[in-house]
């Protein structure tokens, strides 16, 4: 989605999603298969911000920007890089800072916020 001087809300109502799985080196287990509803992305195409959801399995992350994220519907279980484990839920909101290594899992599904800057 284009950029623009209107107040844009984040929605999937209208928009057509990007459909896809993790590439399938990053695949630890299950079929991921992830939506994103990208509904702003500036100018500069360094910050975006929409709506996301990932059925069951778990994949590799290695995150090269900052995200913020608000859990809208389901779980997930982020482990990093040395195993240490954050179990995030509806209603939950955390930072995902650019350099973090790990997996993301979802047991069932998850559906969250997210706006990421890309430096």
């Amino acid at each position: 989605m284009k950029a623009t001087s209107d107040i844009v809300t984040l929605t999937t109502e209208g928009v057509a999603p990007e459909i896809f799985l993790p590439a399938p080196e990053k695949i630890v287990s299950g079929q991921p298969r992830q939506s994103i509803w990208n509904n702003y992305s500036s100018t500069d195409a360094k910050f975006h911000s929409g709506i996301w959801d990932s059925q069951a399995g778990e994949w590799k992350i290695n995150y090269t920007e900052d995200e913020f994220c608000l859990i809208l519907e389901g779980e997930s279980l982020i482990t990093d890089a040395l195993g240490e484990q954050k179990s995030v839920k509806a209603g939950d909101q955390f930072v995902i800072p650019a350099g973090f290594q790990g997996t993301w899992t979802v047991p069932n599904y998850c559906k969250k916020i997210y706006v990421v800057y890309e430096a």
